[in-house]
């Protein structure tokens, strides 16, 4: 392969980078989101109840804790 041929590659690859590039930002309308309102955990599994879904995250979290479940 000669450099012209290497050149011409590598102006390729940078001319066709950008191409696939994908709008990433929500649509706004009037200045307002345009989607869906995501609903948070302890609504959706605890039936909006803070105190439950507080509670599992606790128990959730002494049960990563190698020195709770650990031998003395």
């Amino acid at each position: 392969m000669s450099a012209r041929h290497c050149v011409a590659a590598v102006g390729m690859a940078v001319l066709l980078s950008g191409c696939l590039e994908v709008k990433q930002h929500p649509s706004y309308i009037d200045g307002e989101y345009a989607g869906k309102v995501d609903n948070r955990s302890e609504q959706v599994r605890f039936h909006s109840d803070k105190m439950a879904w507080t509670a599992a995250v606790s128990n959730r979290t002494l049960r990563q804790n190698e020195y709770n479940r650990a031998n003395p």
